[in-house]
């Protein structure tokens, strides 16, 4: 079981950090390659059709994974996922189409060709649950790091032959969602063996609909939350802002990595934790306690990265292009990191004692204030008004939920590892920058300082390593 359990890490870890990498190298290429106007128009109808396909998924892919993993038919599941998805993904196409010939703001020929690109990859969703649900996580990999890795070495090849164009990444767009879809429909065919039936099973269809109504709602509320800020300032601020605050919001989920190695360690074993022993509320608290502090640590740590880099580091691999333009915006996000970390154990916690319609709520609330706050400050503040509508949105989602699990949650520990960790992040870096000027030497003596202050303020603690490798081992 545990070497199970770490090769399944190990090969979710892979996924992500290539995916990351992948994903990085692509949107820096183009960034170089494209005018400050194509890209801002690029990642315009990029975030128009993230927000729509994970819409609609409607929560289904969830729950699929959920019955294959439970030993429920998976042809029967697969072929009803699939049917789902081309209902919903020629409806949304066809409407892409109304749209682009009646409303100027869609009449856009990139949306047209990356959505059709989408639509392709939106069909190979089904045969990726399926191979997550059966456990085969390689063969996951292969079917979900496809795409992104074609298109990383198209575009890098292109790039390096300065042969690199708009019409060009669209047409490398579009092939490699393509390939996706053909190479994950393969596998499902020939090495899992699982055919589809193309029986129209309405019936089975409107049942798994129901089922995935609870989760729907928390699907589109992230979905929409992650790309709301690039739609609006396509609208209401320009291309060349959306260009500058997309680059520096890029940057800013790269920081993000590591939680996304963390946080699907997190549900299992806080849910072995509860269930081991009648002392397992209490064994829970201990734990987070640790792990509010460790996270608070590394979150801030990240921040103080990202402050001090920014400028020097951006500026020289985007030829002074990007790194002026972001800064504030870089700024703000920082401060959205550790909330990010927080808002994941909340809610993590909050999923293991099945507390849905309160998550559910929580969501909810985070999308009103994003949505208003984003209507409010972009046509005013531009990406800053975006940064901060992100910050205070994900801040009210972490009022809301620290609220909600005071019983449980250690509240009063929580604020006091903030308040510590940013400060040590903050007075680092203002007291690397009045002292040096060499960006090398005034890293060194930030993390020196930062570590410093940690220590002295017992936000590390010999005991958390020890901790640390418990967890692992659960």
């Amino acid at each position: 079981m545990k070497s199970k359990l770490l090769h399944d890490l190990s090969s979710n870890t892979i996924r992500v950090i290539l995916t990351q990498l992948f994903s990085f190298v692509i949107f820096y290429v183009l960034a170089l390659s494209f005018s400050k106007d194509e890209f801002g128009e690029f990642n315009w109808c990029l975030a128009i059709l993230l927000i729509a396909f994970t819409i609609l998924s409607f929560g289904i892919d969830q729950m699929v994974v959920k019955k294959i993993a439970e030993g429920k038919d998976a042809s029967l599941m697969t072929s009803i996922y699939f049917l789902h998805s081309v209902i919903a993904g020629l409806a949304f196409y066809i409407l892409l189409l109304i749209l682009y010939f009646t409303l100027p703001v869609f009449n856009k020929s990139i949306l047209l060709l990356l959505g059709f690109g989408k639509l392709i990859l939106f069909l190979s969703s089904p045969f990726k649950q399926l191979a997550n649900g059966l456990e085969k996580f390689r063969l996951l990999n292969f079917m979900s790091i496809t795409s992104v890795a074609l298109k990383c070495e198209g575009l890098l090849f292109l790039f390096f032959a300065g042969m690199l164009s708009l019409q060009r990444a669209i047409i490398i767009f579009v092939c490699a969602d393509v390939l996706e879809f053909l190479i994950s429909f393969l596998i499902s065919k020939k090495i899992l063996k699982i055919p589809l039936k193309f029986n129209c099973n309405f019936l089975g269809y409107f049942q798994l609909l129901r089922e995935s109504l609870p989760q729907a709602g928390v699907v589109v509320f992230t979905s929409t939350i992650a790309r709301f800020d690039w739609v609006f300032l396509g609208i209401f601020a320009t291309n060349l802002v959306l260009a500058d605050y997309s680059f520096a919001y890029k940057v800013f989920e790269a920081s993000c990595l590591p939680l996304l190695i963390i946080a699907p360690l997190l549900i299992p074993r806080f849910s072995k934790i509860l269930q081991s022993s009648t002392q397992g509320e209490k064994r829970l608290e201990e734990n987070l306690v640790k792990l509010i502090r460790i996270e608070m640590v590394l979150a801030c740590f990240t921040s103080l990265l990202l402050n001090i880099l920014w400028l020097p580091v951006i500026n020289l691999i985007t030829h002074n292009k990007y790194g002026n333009g972001g800064s504030s915006v870089i700024f703000i996000l920082s401060f959205s990191i550790p909330v990010l970390y927080l808002n994941n154990l909340l809610w993590t916690v909050s999923f293991v004692k099945n507390r849905y319609k309160m998550i559910f709520k929580a969501f909810l609330l985070t999308f009103i204030l994003a949505l208003v706050l984003d209507i409010l400050l972009i046509p005013i503040f531009k990406g800053n008004g975006a940064a901060i509508a992100y910050l205070v949105a994900l801040g009210g989602q972490f009022i809301f939920f620290l609220k909600n699990s005071s019983s449980f949650f250690p509240v009063k520990k929580t604020v006091i590892a903030i308040i510590a960790c940013t400060f040590a992040s903050l007075a680092s870096e203002f007291f690397a920058a009045q002292l040096y000027t060499n960006i090398l030497i005034s890293l060194f003596f930030a993390i020196v300082f930062f570590i410093f202050l940690l220590l002295a303020g017992k936000q590390i603690i010999k005991q958390d390593f020890y901790f640390l490798k418990r967890m692992v081992r659960l």
